[in-house]
């Protein structure tokens, strides 16, 4: 299907990419240090957010009694949480037969 820009909505300035723009395009690792500099350009580079755990957390279903996960919901957010620790509380005191 081959419809017309709009041509108000046509931007002169960033005009769409060739096939020829996409060959010549080089990774921002490669073009940002010559801009920039590599301090400013490894800063920018650096990914975002949390770094990853080495050993994430695993979601499982879980069933446990109403009046464990009310007892633990009473105290406000962080609750499953709250319930990790206990379980690994109950793991140093309870070290299993091996």
């Amino acid at each position: 299907m081959n419809r017309r820009p709009d041509p108000e909505l046509v931007d002169e300035e960033n005009p769409e990419w060739t096939a020829d723009d996409f060959a010549n395009a080089r990774p921002a690792s490669e073009v940002l240090p010559g801009i920039f500099g590599a301090k400013v350009a490894g800063e920018m580079l650096k990914p975002r957010g949390r770094p990853r755990a080495e050993h994430p957390k695993e979601r499982i279903n879980i069933r446990l009694s109403h009046e464990v996960v009310e007892h633990f919901k009473a105290s406000g957010q962080g609750w499953q949480t709250r319930i990790d620790s206990a379980l690994r509380q109950f793991i140093t005191e309870h070290p299993a037969n091996r």
